[in-house]
């Protein structure tokens, strides 16, 4: 992917919005010259691989299942947390697979998921004013001047726990525990009093007949590598730029750029502008590219934007990340679906259901109600339904932990259950129960939009 006028510094001369202004520059320059030395955390092979996939989903024969924390933080850093989140996506894909016979390109949220857009640029608290929380890699939580000022050492931290992360998830997803074999022992043990555990265990009961059926025509997880593992991607927001560029690599079998920092980057709503650094910066990158698309952006400013990024219109290379909220997702979305339709920009379509249903409870926590998610993903596949497009994929903010941060779905946590385990660092995420149960009924909502394309095929 050749790109002219393009380097990987020259987003610097373009408009950067939320980014931290540090005010150490020698340190900011020592940080990022450290950084550029270090290894990169993924490779271009494994970035080409998932842009691959990704094509598959544009053409509707795989489906995207894009998910983890709102913002990984170093507090609650523990291998733990990450075993339990990814069992998650593990049991939402065979969900999704076994129901709509489709093959699960599993992307998580993980493994550089730290900055984080804010909506000001200070937040004040009993007459104080500090700059606002800007993610583990740029500042600290707790509310304090010293916390609170950007250090460029934090990237550093951010780096190193990237790379125990990406470790630990490449040992899952190859050293056996994501084998077919063990899916009964994915089931969370706080989760027994859900509904949909029960339902999970019985498909995990179907998997295992069938398992025992292949195992006796001599396959199994030992002599068919597909049973016995699976390939999982990383993803994050790429915001901080210095990061993204002291970690940018050239790679050495084709010559291209690639964001080694993960396999896919996506750009925010918040920076997705014409001109904007961000836009700037990915355009040269071979990752495949994630765009966050809500009521602000108009059908021409997207199309123009798709120019800039996938000039080639190369399969794979754009994910178009829908963000509306439940009672905006039918009007705003159809005329994005019909412009890129129309232009023949090859994309895959996903919903993120999270960011536009967002609300605050009488008791002072953000949360966002399972019912309005589920509304969301419903109209999402209503639309494309009616347009004749590919509902492809879900993008959401979720934790294998206990936690009560969204409210509603079948194990019913209330406005009042949200201060028993309210643990995110910044957005409420779906607990494991809420996260199967959305699987199950998008398995629903998405064999419906298959029965409906055979339908028109024929």
């Amino acid at each position: 992917m050749k790109t002219a006028n393009w380097s990987p510094a020259s987003w610097r001369d373009h408009e950067g919005l939320q980014m931290p202004s540090y005010r150490d520059a020698a340190s900011l320059a020592a940080t990022e010259a450290q950084l550029g030395n270090f290894p990169p955390l993924v490779f271009a092979g494994e970035a080409r691989s998932l842009k691959a996939d990704l094509a598959r989903v544009v053409s509707g024969d795989s489906f995207l299942l894009q998910g983890g924390d709102c913002a990984e933080s170093f507090a609650e850093f523990h291998p733990n947390n990450i075993r339990d989140t990814f069992r998650v996506l593990l049991q939402m894909a065979v969900v999704l697979t076994f129901a709509s016979k489709l093959p699960i390109v599993k992307v998580g949220r993980m493994a550089g998921q730290f900055a984080k857009p804010r909506s000001a640029h200070t937040e004040t608290i009993d007459g104080v004013e500090l700059p606002s929380y800007r993610g583990d890699n740029v500042n600290d939580i707790a509310f304090t001047a010293e916390g609170r000022e950007p250090d460029p050492e934090r990237m550093i931290r951010a780096y190193n726990q990237s790379a125990a992360t990406l470790n630990l998830l490449r040992a899952f997803s190859t050293g056996g525990y994501a084998s077919l074999d063990r899916v009964h022992g994915w089931m969370l043990d706080f989760m027994g009093r859900s509904p949909w555990a029960r339902k999970f265990r019985e498909m995990a009961d179907q998997i295992g007949t069938a398992l025992d059926f292949m195992r006796a025509c001599g396959l199994s997880p030992d002599t068919v590598p597909q049973l016995g593992a699976t390939s999982f991607y990383t993803s994050h927001e790429a915001l901080l730029l210095a990061y993204e560029q002291a970690l940018t690599r050239q790679d050495s079998l084709t010559g291209d750029w690639y964001d080694t920092s993960a396999h896919m980057l996506w750009i925010g709503d918040r920076t997705r502008f014409e001109g904007s650094a961000h836009v700037e910066y990915l355009r040269g990158v071979g990752n495949p590219i994630g765009m966050k698309c809500g009521p602000s952006l108009d059908p021409d400013a997207l199309l123009r934007l798709l120019d800039i990024l996938n000039p080639a219109r190369e399969p794979g290379r754009m994910t178009l990340i829908t963000r509306y909220g439940h009672d905006k997702i039918e009007a705003g979305l159809p005329p994005l679906v019909r412009a890129v339709m129309r232009e023949g920009h090859p994309v895959v379509w996903s919903c993120d259901p999270m960011h536009g249903n967002v609300i605050k409870t009488n008791n002072g926590y953000k949360t966002r109600p399972f019912d309005r998610i589920l509304a969301e993903v419903r109209g999402f596949f209503a639309v494309h339904r009616a347009e004749g497009s590919f509902g492809g994929g879900i993008h959401v903010e979720m934790t294998g932990q206990n936690v009560t941060e969204c409210t509603g779905g079948a194990m019913d946590v209330t406005q009042m259950d949200l201060e028993d385990r309210y643990h995110t660092h910044c957005d409420p995420r779906l607990n494991a129960g809420q996260s199967i149960e959305l699987a199950f009924l998008l398995a629903e909502m998405l064999n419906d939009e298959l029965a409906e394309r055979r339908k028109v095929a024929a």
